[in-house]
């Protein structure tokens, strides 16, 4: 304030956080399923445009989700594929500071038509 008569100091304004922001998701992706790590990861940042996701190549054969370092979901305890919208809820409570709970639905991991 420069103490002259009329002028105020005005804060800046708080920024927005951008919902899913501080939330970071790791998915241990083994060969063979970057189709379905792309179909989740699309549909996580439609929802959470601010999330980070990284991919690595796992070795284990497994389909791992974690979210803020805790597993939520492995495709060798669950035997399939997460479902977008378990994974999107994981997201919003990690978002929210709840408490994170493994997601233990699964969508069968191929169709035999």
């Amino acid at each position: 304030m420069s103490g002259e008569p009329g002028q105020t100091s005005v804060a800046p304004p708080p920024e927005e956080v951008e919902p899913g922001s501080g939330v970071r998701i790791v998915v241990d992706e083994p060969c063979g399923f970057e189709a379905t790590y792309l179909e989740l990861a699309s549909a996580v940042k439609e929802q959470y445009p601010g999330i980070e996701i990284e991919s690595r190549l796992g070795g284990t054969g497994a389909f791992e989700i974690e979210i803020n370092g805790q597993l939520v979901f492995s495709k060798l305890e669950n035997g399939g594929f997460p479902y977008e919208k378990d994974l999107i809820e994981a997201i919003r409570r990690a978002s929210n500071g709840e408490t994170l709970e493994k997601i233990t639905n699964s969508r069968p991991p191929c169709v035999i038509l």
